[in-house]
Formats: structure tokens, sequence, C-alpha cells
């Protein structure tokens, strides 16, 4: 008898990267190779009123870092890498977005335009740096940042930032990782106690602000301002909610949740569960993860969980890395 072929339909789950993931020249290769990319990339350019080859090929990683330049950046770097997939007939069963990523998510699972995502994305970036901006010149010029704990349980971590003032719980990374937002002065103080608690390493992250905390309720009330006449659709295909955990209902939901992201915790970990589940049910399917985008963090978060052993995510920010995709 010949060997029986796999039947299994292939399905694909995004996993879209958050600020912090930028890098100086990003997508250059995927725009070489990928017609489809490259017109992406030029249609962000028409939609957002400037280069945007310029922002992520020639922009130095200092100013890659605001937040007014890499929320454009990364979203347009993960809506090419969407782009580059599709031309090799690699479409999304699924999707997340880890902070910033809920943007192209939301673009990916059709709940924004493509025009809206990246109007709202410029506005988003620009509302946030100017707000961090402002803290900092009430902190005497000490910027507002975030830190990953490792090594703590975020039980413990969410002890230790109550003692600190201005010092919040900001992203559930995993069982080993947890980020906090905060002040200069805040972090500096929680730094210690994290280290004096027995915290394997604490790391600065690569951000302009305090995101996802109460530091940030300036930049929502803007924020939610500029959503008012922005239609959220309901989402076409399953998408994750970083302020739920769980699976988006309808576009009334994900619109409320695009504020609230903005001073509330990303919860990763219950989304990576939720998505894992969704998986785990699906006996018809061969799933494949993939991070499309700059970077390789949540791959690495995703390996942390109980499904990353059954599903390795593979980093997709490359030409290389898309080719291996489509070679699956």
């Amino acid at each position: 008898m010949g060997r029986l072929r796999n039947t299994m339909v292939k399905k694909y789950a995004f996993l879209f990267p958050g600020q912090g993931s930028q890098t100086q020249g990003m997508m250059k290769d995927v725009c070489e190779v990928s017609a489809a990319a490259r017109a992406c990339i030029d249609r962000i350019s028409e939609v957002a009123g400037e280069d945007i080859t310029a922002l992520l090929w020639d922009t130095p990683a200092e100013k890659l870092s605001r937040s007014d330049r890499s929320q454009l950046a990364i979203t347009a770097g993960s809506l090419a890498v969407v782009a580059a997939l599709k031309e090799k007939g690699i479409e999304p069963s699924a999707c997340a977005g880890f902070s910033l990523g809920e943007f192209p998510a939301l673009c990916t699972s059709g709940v924004l335009s493509f025009e809206d995502t990246i109007r709202v994305v410029k506005q988003r970036g620009e509302i946030m740096q100017k707000i961090c901006d402002e803290i900092a010149v009430r902190s005497a010029g000490r910027a507002p940042g975030m830190a990953a704990v490792l090594g703590l349980s975020p039980e413990k971590v969410l002890e230790i930032a109550a003692q600190c003032g201005d010092v919040y719980e900001a992203n559930m990374n995993s069982i080993k990782q947890t980020v906090v937002s905060g002040t200069a002065d805040g972090l500096d103080k929680a730094e210690v106690l994290f280290k004096e608690a027995g915290a394997r390493r604490i790391v600065r992250l690569a951000v302009a602000g305090p995101f996802h905390s109460p530091l940030m309720k300036d930049a929502a009330v803007e924020f939610e301002k500029v959503l008012e006449n922005i239609p959220f659709n309901d989402p076409v295909m399953p998408l994750f909610s970083n302020v739920t955990g769980k699976k988006v209902s309808n576009g009334d939901e994900a619109k409320k949740s695009a504020v609230l992201h903005l001073v509330q915790s990303v919860l990763w970990t219950s989304e990576e569960a939720e998505l894992g589940a969704l998986m785990s049910s699906d006996t018809v399917a061969e799933w494949v993860v993939v991070e499309p985008g700059p970077g390789k963090v949540l791959s690495g978060l995703w390996k942390d969980t109980e499904y990353g052993a059954k599903w390795v995510s593979t980093p997709c920010g490359t030409a290389d890395a898309i080719e291996q995709v489509a070679a699956l």
C-alpha cells in the first residue's frame, strides 16, 4: 500500500511583537525580495505622510526608541511581514498582539482598516511620547520607563512594586518574567528591592515611558478622543485581548480595550493560555505559530508555556525566516 498523505489542514497563529523590538534596518531584506512587502511600506508612507523606509532603515536606535517613532515603525514592519507571508499563501487563522502589537493584530483580524490602523498608531505614538516627556519634566528630566524582572514570582513583583510609589505591574510576560512601569525614581528604588528579594536579573527596556500603568491616564483620555469616529468591526478570526486575556467578542469591546490598554496590565500569559486551548481543541488542523515583525521576544515567551514544546513559535522578521515558515 502506498504511504498515506497527511490530510490535516494547516493553520497559522500570528503573534505580533510590541514596542522595544525595533532595530535600525528592520525589514529591509524582506522588502528587497517581496514586492508585496515593499508595496505595503509604500502605502503606509502615503497614509502616514512620511518616508517609512527612512524611518525603518536610517533612524538611529536612540531616536527609534521614542514612542512617536517606534510605534509606527514596528506596525509598519509587522504589516510588511504579513504582506510577504500572504504573498506565499500564508494566512492567519488566529491573532494576538503584545502591547502595541495589538494594532497590527486588529488590522490583520479585520477590526481596523489598513488606513485607520496607520493613522491611529501614528497618533497613539505621538500622544504617548508627549505624556512621557511631560512626566520626565515633572521628574527633573529623568525619563520614566519599564523594567523586566526575571526570577521572581509575579505575586512577589506586585508586592514589592506596591512599596515603591509610582511603580506598577505592567506586563504579565511569563511565570519567569514580569515587567513593571514607573517613574525613574520609583524604578531605581524597586530595582534595589527586587535584587534584595532574589531577582536573578532586572533589565531596563528600550521604551520611552511607563506604559500600561496609571501614569498613562492622560494619554488614555486623549487617545479615546482619537478613536471616537474610528469604526471598529467585529473580528473575522479569533483575536485575543491584552486587557481581558480572552478572545475579543466584538468591535465595541475592541474599541474600549484599545483605550484601557494604555493604563492596564498586559495579560499575555492569559492570552497564550487561551490561544493554546483553542489550538488544542482543534483536532482537524496542524497549527503553526509565527511572530511576524521585528525581534523574537514573543517566541521566547511562548516557549515557556505548556504549549511551547508542541507548537514552536518561529520569529518571522527576516526574508530567510519567511522562507523557513513557507517551507514548513
